[in-house]
């Protein structure tokens, strides 16, 4: 008869969190590509935290838990007054540059935006800055910055090439607390052990069910969400650093590990090893706040927008052909309810876009939402799958986003326009980058003097000046 226990001898630590603990460790960055595109990813990412703070939903939710509170030394908010411990203040920072879902973006079997990983790498790197100083010691250089977002993106992209987490109805900032947690442990000095430790924590905590991207319960919960996940792995970095165990078998468990309670008994697969992939090959949101499965969509209705604008009661349908990640994520019909639900609907996006010739993050407010003409254009969509477009989505030497949009008329003419890679995509890198400098410009001048904005802008358009800044000279540049 087989006793009725459990062995308490511990395993060997999962190959995967021994995979990304060695990678992170002691991989050496040396892509010139990945470093420039980490430094527009950086100025794109700050740029969209300081538009977000006009926005008072956003800024509501940040600063000290307790009001009033400065932590000396602690870590600095870019764009705000405020001085935190490095948890709430990686809180604040990813909550800032996910807010208006401006940032970039990686899809594959699974997506997300990994410059939503520069919450807890800039406030743990500003944090151990001025840590060291109190200490004569050297502070961080913005190159370290750089390549902890390169790591940061490579770990969270690579798990989502071949494993969907929303298919078991996971959210995907399971990944930014997994990046995170990884790059910030050994920032703060953490072993290569600790980092193991730590990515154990993260799998333990589970992760956030989807529900609140998708309708009925779409909400603004996923302009934060990101933000907490980037804190927590902050907090489980500093619990290991004072001595917390991991637990090696967080994965593998048998009945009580991640895969057997929360993936379906599946292991994670796994397309390439850890380098600087997808820092390469990352996709900025350059043109419009809009999720990036609707990219496509909106930059072929603003192409047909001055054909279609004078006759909008003359239209009979329109038909959007699309990719199926597209369909599954943001098509959606009937009332919305927030700007949230606003910003994951297809529809709605396309037809703003239709409407205006452009699309800006106060479309999504309740204001703009009234205009009864939205809802008219939503009523004739029909989106349906293109093939095509979905083997070309997953294709990973393609990666396409495309959606066509035509538009019927009822005297039986017919408008379309195909965007097969929005302009923030690798393919499109020469025409996007010039767009993206500009962007960053004026986002800037949202929140900073003219003589500031032009001090900041300077520095980051000159990538060597940049990466030999010390993280105390930037962030001083970018406090208010």
């Amino acid at each position: 008869m087989t006793p009725n226990v459990e062995s308490s001898n511990r395993p060997e630590p999962d190959r995967v969190l021994v995979d990304i603990a060695d990678y992170v460790c002691n991989y050496q960055i040396t892509s010139g590509q990945a470093l420039q595109t980490a430094r527009h990813c950086l100025m794109d990412t700050l740029g969209c935290g300081f538009l977000a703070l006009k926005f008072p939903d956003c800024a509501n939710l940040l600063g000290p838990i307790v009001p009033d509170t400065v932590v000396p030394n602690g870590a600095r908010v870019p764009g705000t007054k405020y001085v935190l411990d490095p948890v709430k203040a990686a809180w604040d920072i990813g909550c800032m540059v996910r807010w208006l879902d401006f940032n970039d973006t990686w899809l594959a079997a699974e997506w997300g935006h990994p410059s939503d990983n520069l919450g807890g790498i800039l406030a743990v790197a500003d944090f151990v800055s001025r840590q060291r100083r109190m200490e004569s010691s050297h502070s961080l250089t913005m190159l370290d910055v750089l390549c902890a977002m390169v790591k940061a993106h490579e770990i969270q992209g690579c798990l989502a090439l071949e494993n969907s987490f929303n298919r078991v109805g996971l959210d995907h900032v399971l990944l930014v607390r997994v990046a995170t947690a990884a790059v910030v442990t050994h920032m703060l000095g953490g072993s290569r052990d600790q980092v193991v430790d730590a990515l154990s924590h993260v799998f333990v905590d589970g992760s956030s069910l989807r529900t609140y991207r998708h309708a009925p319960n779409a909400g603004p919960r996923k302009s934060w969400a990101a933000g907490d996940a980037t804190s927590r792995a902050v907090r489980l970095a500093m619990l290991v650093l004072k001595g917390e165990i991991g637990y090696p078998s967080a994965l593998t468990a048998p009945t009580w590990g991640f895969y057997d309670v929360s993936f379906d008994g599946k292991p994670f697969s796994f397309q390439r090893p850890y380098g600087s992939y997808v820092m390469e090959n990352v996709l900025f949101k350059i043109s419009y706040p809009a999720e990036f499965h609707a990219q496509t969509a909106v930059e072929a209705a603003v192409h047909l927008h001055p054909a279609v604008k004078d006759r909008l009661d003359d239209i009979d349908q329109i038909l959007l052909r699309t990719h199926e990640s597209a369909i599954r994520i943001i098509s959606k019909t009937g009332p919305l309810n927030n700007f949230a639900d606003r910003d994951h609907c297809l529809q709605y996006m396309t037809a703003i876009g239709l409407l205006k010739g452009d699309l800006v993050a106060e479309d999504y407010e309740d204001a703009a939402a009234a205009d009864p003409r939205i809802d008219k254009l939503r009523d004739l969509m029909i989106v349906v799958e293109e093939p095509r477009y979905s083997r070309e989505y997953l294709d990973p030497e393609l990666r396409s986003i495309a959606t066509q949009v035509e538009v019927q008329f009822k005297n039986g003419e017919r408008l379309e326009k195909e965007v097969e890679y929005p302009i923030g995509h690798r393919v499109r890198r020469r025409e996007g980058i010039p767009k993206l400098e500009q962007k960053f410009a004026a986002n800037l001048r949202t929140r900073f003097s003219e003589s500031r904005s032009a001090e900041i802008e300077s520095l980051c358009l000159d990538h060597d000046l940049l990466t030999s800044k010390t993280v105390l000279e930037f962030m001083d540049l970018l406090v208010v």
